[in-house]
């Protein structure tokens, strides 16, 4: 994926604001590096809260406060940030130009690089959950180490997969313009968690499929793909389907606990973003299966 693009002015840089891992115990009588990854993806990708993960990993121990410093902007010699940087810049430039035809104005998120822990109006965000959107402050969170894991653990690697995460968390915020986010959420209080679950899967397959949306506006408006991109995304996809961290995790699938979407149906909802790359057809709520 083309890198040279503007950078966006919307990024803020916590990282070392509270340094490692926020005072987790690691090794004897505390967690060990692979617990650590199991929550890590597993907050993410199957919808569980960080802390129930990491405190039922460590026997309820918790992560220990941390002082956030003052936002600043990425150092101008870091390439991963810059690269951050340029997507949600593409991404700015899309939807509002998609906001401006639908008679709207697009009010962009901010982006948050940290390490460990910080706060924010989700509650503490933590490593351990990954990439996430909190509609409360309209900020995107992302601790860039996740990347390696997803290359590592999940063996989706290449720059446009990694571009594809940004787009999906936009695509919540996205969700939270149009009045999808509220909504959902208040389906989410007169539902137990297992009639949730598939509402869930439906709001993370639309943002898959915002995504996709992104994708092909932004390679209309700068020729950001290069050989293979496509191939990069759609790998993420599937490596991030609820079947595949499921097996991963636990060794066996439970498809009435799916919050994401399987693997098959997040790079089919991608798929139809990318390809129509209109937004009408990311309707997952209307959609038979």
């Amino acid at each position: 994926m083309r890198d040279d693009g503007r950078e966006s002015d919307n990024v803020e840089d916590r990282r070392g604001s509270g340094g490692g891992l926020g005072g987790l115990p690691i090794g004897r009588g505390g967690l060990g590096l692979g617990a650590i990854a199991i929550a890590f993806v597993a907050s993410w990708l199957l919808g569980v809260n960080p802390m129930t993960v990491l405190n039922l990993l460590s026997g309820g121990e918790g992560l220990s406060s941390q002082v956030q410093a003052p936002a600043q902007a990425p150092p101008a010699g870091d390439k991963q940030a810059r690269f951050v940087s340029v997507v949600l810049a593409d991404t700015e430039d899309v939807w509002r130009d998609i906001f401006k035809q639908a008679g709207s104005q697009y009010r962009e998120p901010k982006l948050v690089l940290f390490t460990g822990q910080t706060p924010t109006a989700c509650g503490t965000g933590q490593t351990a959950s990954g990439p996430f959107y909190c509609p409360g402050d309209e900020k995107v969170y992302i601790d860039l180490r996740f990347y390696q894991m997803l290359q590592d653990r999940f063996k989706a690697p290449g720059d446009f997969a990694q571009a594809y995460v940004i787009a999906h968390e936009v695509g919540h915020h996205i969700q939270k313009l149009v009045g999808i986010t509220d909504k959902v959420e208040a389906m989410r209080n007169r539902m137990s968690e297992s009639q949730f679950n598939p509402i869930s899967v439906r709001m993370e397959l639309q943002a898959d499929c915002y995504a996709g949306v992104w994708a092909n506006h932004a390679q209309k408006m700068r020729n950001i793909l290069d050989a293979g991109d496509i191939e990069e995304a759609m790998q993420a996809a599937g490596a991030v389907g609820d079947d595949n961290i499921q097996m991963a995790t636990q060794g066996t699938v439970v498809p009435e606990r799916f919050t994401h979407g399987s693997s098959e149906q997040r790079v089919q909802w991608f798929n139809v973003g990318i390809r129509s790359g209109d937004i009408k057809q990311c309707n997952t709520f209307q959609a038979r299966n």
